[in-house]
């Protein structure tokens, strides 16, 4: 039987974007479950806590392995890939995974990089819409679709900006990377603005590899959803997480 695997959606979007990927999984008849992360999508209501996510994140793998009786496999995109490695590398106790995919979550959280981030995010949320139309623009501006109506389509988080931004001050992710047993990919869009410490990650990795996707931007999964399915796939039967042999699984278009 298959493993599961768990995909961890990132910051304003919500398990809608993983429509493409889901829809894969399930058709190869691989089980899959998508986690909603306070303050996004169906609990948009909710404030969003470090610990309210990494509950959730803990739940969805827990229940998708005793479901399944095999560990599951992992994927974290962007916000999503910042929490499953601190989830992964929690020393509190050894989650029930199997593997890892981290995307699009190549650079550490520093303040210096955060603080402008959230300023501008504080400033935009002070306008009559709260930054939806300009939120919606870049999105499809810069999303393909139907990779654009996947990522709207549960909503825009418009309210999480704040709390996320200060949560992600106190995660450090390669301290967790080298906590991790578990095989990492490091999977990251050829023009990622968020690529820029990702050797330094793989480095400080037990075992990980790094993989480029090419003409992907840090929306890596919906820019270019079929080779992104592709490396997971390949993760997965790498770490014997009974892919079918029907499967096809090509090369992605560049690994370094």
């Amino acid at each position: 039987m298959p493993a599961p695997v768990v995909l961890v959606h990132g910051l304003r979007t919500s398990a809608t974007m993983w429509r493409h990927q889901v829809e894969r999984l399930t058709e190869l008849g691989i089980p899959v479950r998508t986690v909603e992360l306070p303050g996004h999508g169906t609990r948009i209501a909710e404030r969003f806590t470090l610990d309210g996510a990494l509950a959730a994140i803990d739940e969805a793998v827990r229940e998708s392995a005793a479901e399944q009786g095999a560990p599951a496999f992992l994927v974290g995109f962007s916000l999503g890939g910042y929490l499953s490695l601190r989830y992964a590398g929690a020393a509190e106790a050894r989650p029930p995974i199997r593997g890892l995919v981290a995307a699009s979550c190549g650079t550490s959280p520093a303040a210096a990089v955060l603080e402008p981030y959230r300023l501008a995010a504080n400033l935009i949320h002070r306008l009559p819409d709260r930054g939806a139309r300009i939120n919606e623009f870049f999105v499809r501006a810069f999303i393909p679709s139907p990779g654009a109506d996947d990522v709207l389509a549960g909503g825009a988080a418009l309210d999480v900006m704040d709390d996320v931004l200060r949560s992600l001050r106190g995660l450090s992710p390669r301290a967790s990377v080298g906590r991790i047993a578990v095989p990492i990919w490091f999977v990251n869009g050829q023009f990622d603005h968020f690529r820029l410490q990702e050797r330094r990650f793989v480095r400080a990795a037990q075992d990980a590899r790094l993989i480029h996707i090419r003409g992907a931007n840090h929306m890596v999964s919906v820019t270019r959803p079929t080779e992104f399915t592709e490396v997971l796939l390949r993760a997965l039967r790498e770490t014997g997480a009974g892919v079918p042999p029907g499967a096809t699984v090509r090369q992605p278009r560049e690994t370094a």
